[in-house]
């Protein structure tokens, strides 16, 4: 019974002696390293903490942080709403008639982007959308500080496209199917006949 009222004592006098320590030790600021810093994690003198906004932290260039639609690169190609584990990402893209112009790196872009829509409150930051674009339009910025007073302002929409516009597109590629069908009807026709 008396070992543990000494082991009570002893643990309360090393808190104590600790909580002093970092008590006098605030009024030193935190100094901002780099994480690839070897005194990174072994900062024992100053603040515990920072000040934030006015003080941050480096943020690593590997991070998983906000979502960024590149739209001129963008193929339409679907592949980064295929692999969302969490289906995040809401892709509606529109067949053109032709070709409508290229992506940095030289590819054909062939289909419209009438909806990109990526929705930050469900996205888990795997990155797996990153990684399976062709075209590399889709990253991981390094902005992290995305507070919104609603759930609904963190659905991003990257599209430019208006509903007018993307109903314009969608007409002309009826009226170009049609044209084939007739076409084609006329030669099976003149085939018969």
């Amino acid at each position: 019974m008396f070992n543990i009222i000494i082991k009570g004592f002893t643990t309360a006098g090393k808190g104590l002696s600790l909580t002093l320590k970092h008590f006098f030790a605030a009024k030193n600021s935190r100094e901002i390293l780099s994480i690839q810093s070897d005194n990174y994690f072994k900062q024992q003198e100053g603040n515990t903490t920072i000040q934030y906004p006015h003080q941050t932290l480096p943020v690593p260039e590997t991070g998983r942080y906000q979502l960024f639609v590149e739209m001129d690169d963008c193929i339409v190609c679907d592949l980064c709403a295929k692999i969302c584990p969490v289906n995040c990402i809401d892709i509606e893209s529109i067949k053109s008639t032709e070709a409508i112009g290229q992506t940095s790196d030289g590819t054909t872009k062939r289909l419209y982007a009438a909806k990109f829509d990526i929705d930050m409150a469900k996205c888990m930051y795997c990155g797996l959308c990153t990684t399976v674009c062709p075209t590399e339009c889709i990253t991981m910025t390094n902005q992290y500080d995305k507070s919104v007073p609603e759930l609904s302002l963190l659905n991003y929409e990257f599209s430019t496209m208006t509903a007018e516009e993307a109903d314009e597109k969608r007409v002309a590629l009826e009226k170009q199917q049609a044209e084939k069908a007739a076409a084609k009807q006329a030669v099976m026709q003149k085939k018969q006949g």
